[in-house]
């Protein structure tokens, strides 16, 4: 019974495992994908201008592949020291990913004011020369949040020094209809906006990521304790087998030393 339980959670470890790595080969492509053909998409950040999506996703496909790589073959070789590794690693994510809980909501003012003063000073790159994956991020955020600026339309106004914003803040796009009056543009600041977004979202996403953390550590502990109970059965089916060969033996011992004594009277 202990060792079917064993080979099903074996081969659903390893399914989960596969899919697991199938995933972060799929986030890998999306990433190098995006460093291909978007140059650095979605880089807003002047300080960070490595910290992409393209980058994010390509360092967050490798890991998931390099996770569920060892946990396939972990489960598959029953490997004690893979699993171990996988257990590992597992953990370390669930704590990283507690870290940035705790900070973030420690820390939520100071970051919002190094956050805004970051993406304010980024905004002066906007439509330079080497600078296409900024420009391409802030005129998709602004034109699918329908937002403008970072806290207003107005931060917009020191990038151009004048009273004009970027196409993509009008409510209905045209060519320089920036230089239009404020009524023609998106009132809501992006940073909030985005935040808003994120906050609702990334919830959903961090529940998905914990539950599935849980299960696999779930399953890594199932599969070692019936391992475990596996390794003691047979070793206990060994020991019985070598006491029933050791009785028999002793039984024909017993014989034979009973014919020796009747030959000798």
């Amino acid at each position: 019974m202990a060792h079917n339980c064993l080979q099903c959670i074996k081969y659903l470890m390893f399914v989960f495992n596969l899919l697991f790595w199938l995933g972060g080969c799929g986030i890998l492509g999306v990433g190098i994908w995006l460093a291909v053909t978007q140059g650095n998409f979605a880089t807003l950040s002047s300080s960070f201008p490595s910290l992409s999506a393209a980058n994010l996703l390509i360092v967050t496909g490798t890991f998931v592949m390099i996770i569920g790589f060892v946990g396939c073959i972990g489960a598959i070789k029953e490997n004690k020291c893979l699993l171990l590794s996988f257990f590992i690693m597992l953990l370390i994510i669930f704590l990283l990913e507690l870290t940035v809980v705790i900070l973030f909501f420690v820390y939520t003012d100071k970051i919002d004011k190094y956050a805004q003063r970051d993406l304010k000073k980024g905004l002066h790159l906007y439509g330079t020369d080497g600078n296409i994956g900024l420009t391409n991020a802030w005129s998709i955020i602004q034109t699918d949040f329908r937002c403008c600026g970072v806290s207003n339309y107005t931060d917009w106004f020191e990038v151009y020094n004048t009273t004009r914003v970027p196409d993509s803040c009008c409510l209905e796009f045209s060519e320089n209809c920036g230089l239009h009056s404020p009524g023609t543009w998106w009132k809501a600041p992006c940073y909030e906006t985005v935040k808003i977004w994120l906050q609702e979202n990334l919830l959903a996403v961090g529940i998905f990521g914990l539950c599935t953390v849980l299960v696999q550590v779930r399953f890594n502990s199932g599969f070692q304790i019936l391992s475990t109970q596996n390794q003691r059965t047979s070793r206990q089916s060994l020991l019985n087998t070598n006491l029933v060969t050791l009785s028999l033996h002793s039984e024909r011992l017993n014989s034979l030393s009973y014919v020796f004594f009747l030959l000798e009277n």
